[in-house]
Formats: structure tokens, sequence, C-alpha cells
């Protein structure tokens, strides 16, 4: 289960980093085309929800391989959660479905590694 975890974290943040870089350098009108969600949000809170996301993403893997602060790990696994629960809501007054599936995967697998390293499997 120990792997299976890891797999999972480093699943997670390479996606989130890559969300998260995305989101923090690029300007608002740049991201419109493939995430039209940034037109109801301010580009400050665009840019914030993209360093939340780089921020949990080298949280999911840092603590945990070093072993500073490991409890920091499910810690950004439960951030994530809560992340993906605000983009359901977002994605739910747009009427985006298929979003919102995708943001359930996403919730579920945060919440299975935060699950995982708080309990049984913690580091």
């Amino acid at each position: 289960m120990n792997v299976f975890l890891w797999i999972l974290q480093a699943l997670l943040a390479v996606m989130f980093a890559m969300a998260g870089v995305m989101k923090s350098t690029r300007p608002k009108d740049r991201l419109a085309p493939k995430l039209p969600w940034v037109e109801d949000f301010p580009s400050g809170m665009v840019k914030f929800i993209g360093v939340a996301e780089l921020a949990a993403a080298l949280g999911l893997i840092l603590p945990a391989a070093t072993g500073i602060a490991p409890v920091l790990t499910p810690l950004a696994a439960a951030g994530l959660v809560i992340v993906m629960i605000g983009a359901m809501i977002t994605h739910a007054r747009r009427k985006e479905p298929q979003a919102i599936a995708f943001n359930v995967v996403l919730l579920i697998l945060a919440a299975v590694v935060a699950w995982g390293r708080f309990g049984p499997y913690s580091l």
C-alpha cells in the first residue's frame, strides 16, 4: 500500500504542479481559452489558486521524501481535497459536468492519500 500511495502522490504532484505553474505564471486572458472558469475570478485569485496548487504538489512529495515534517504530506493532500471541493462548486455553477467528474476523481485520489498518510501508512 505504501508504494501505491507514493504513486498516487507522484501522480497528483505532477498534475497539480503543471496546473499550478500554468495558473500562476500566465495572464488570465491566455488561460481563458482552456480554462473558461477564470473569467469568473479576478486575476489575483487565479494566481493564488495556482500558487496553492503548486505548494500542495511540493507538499505531497518533499516532506515525505526528506523526512522533514512528514505530517505536511497528508495536510497537502487534505488541502487539495478542499481545493477540489471549491472547483466542483465553481463548475457546478457554470454547468460543466465533465469538469466536475474530473474534479471528483482528483478529490478521491487526494482523499486516499490523506487517509493513508494520516492513518495506517503514515510516514
